[in-house]
């Protein structure tokens, strides 16, 4: 049971990290990005590929997928969705873009892996990181890798938005664009920031997602529910619900799961997304802002009043 739960937690931690890019997109450009899981799906192709081709163990290769990540993420802003945007493009038209593009990358990390598999002579139309895997404290490398990154990031991520004249103009330009960009706020820099930071999350945690599942090029479009839902559930208006939806979607979905297989058979580890989708019904039917949207003072003080 521990080593259930032990991987809960670390699907948990790489679900956090594509959450978090999700809703950081949405509330900077209002665009619910479908191509997320594709984009983890590239930076576990790239570490990939630096480990077959120049042996950087795909621990090491992180700064560098965070990187690549970042490249992909503010080139599709660039290319694809700021001219959308300057024709007036509706958000719905910019989320099918994102579908689109999300088909467009199965396409590409599949052709690739097959020029891969030619150039390595190994096969790379699906593999897995976890024979790589060591231990570190007597626990799995990558429980406490994933942990450390969830760490780093989020102590990250405060500072830069809470201690830098940057991070003021960037949750200046999420809260309130229009007074934003008056006050002087680049609001075009701050979105292309925000989907460059958006790749960088998702190709780190795509980097590190081997170690816990086997990847196929279109592992992006499996991962995607389970993405929305942790956003959703957390609080598309906050970044920081990504955690809390995070864990709520990757622990449920893993021990629900687990506990139901020992009833219903193996069989049912297939439709594990399930639980996410579940999960995602309830909370928009419950409380539609999400957990950091509910009014926790205020029903705290209603059950205690009685009023």
């Amino acid at each position: 049971m521990i080593t259930v739960i032990e991987g809960a937690v670390i699907y948990s931690n790489l679900l956090i990290l594509l959450a978090m890019g999700l809703t950081l997109t949405y509330i900077t450009t209002g665009i619910a990005n479908f191509a997320q899981g594709s984009f983890a799906v590239f930076g576990s192709y790239f570490a990939l590929t630096l480990f077959r081709i120049y042996g950087l163990h795909p621990y090491f290769s992180i700064p560098f997928v965070f990187i690549a990540g970042g490249v992909l993420g503010a080139c599709v802003y660039v290319v694809i969705l700021r001219p959308l945007i300057k024709r007036g493009a509706t958000s719905v038209i910019l989320m099918i873009a994102t579908l689109a593009l999300d088909l467009v990358l199965l396409g590409i990390i599949g052709a690739y892996s097959g020029v891969l598999g030619d150039i390595t002579n190994k096969s790379a139309a699906k593999f897995i990181f976890t024979p790589l895997d060591y231990k570190i404290l007597d626990t799995s490398g990558i429980f406490v890798i994933s942990t450390m990154v969830i760490a780093v990031l989020i102590f990250a991520l405060l500072f830069l938005l809470y201690r830098t004249n940057f991070g003021i103009a960037l949750r200046a330009s999420m809260e309130n664009p229009s007074l934003a960009e008056i006050m002087g706020v680049n609001l075009e820099y701050m979105r292309l920031f925000a989907w460059g930071l958006s790749g960088s999350l998702a190709g780190v945690a795509g980097s590190l997602l081997p170690f816990r599942q086997e990847i196929v090029p279109a592992t992006g479009a499996i991962i995607i529910v389970s993405i929305f839902a942790a956003s959703i559930v957390g609080g598309l208006s906050n970044i920081f619900g990504a955690v809390l939806g995070g864990y709520v979607i990757g622990i449920s979905e893993s021990l629900i799961t687990y506990n139901l297989s020992s009833i219903l058979g193996s069989g049912i580890l297939l439709y594990g997304k399930v639980i996410s989708l579940i999960i995602l019904v309830i909370m928009l039917l419950l409380a539609p802002q999400g957990i950091v949207g509910i009014g926790w003072g205020k029903r705290l003080r209603y059950t205690i009043g009685g009023r």
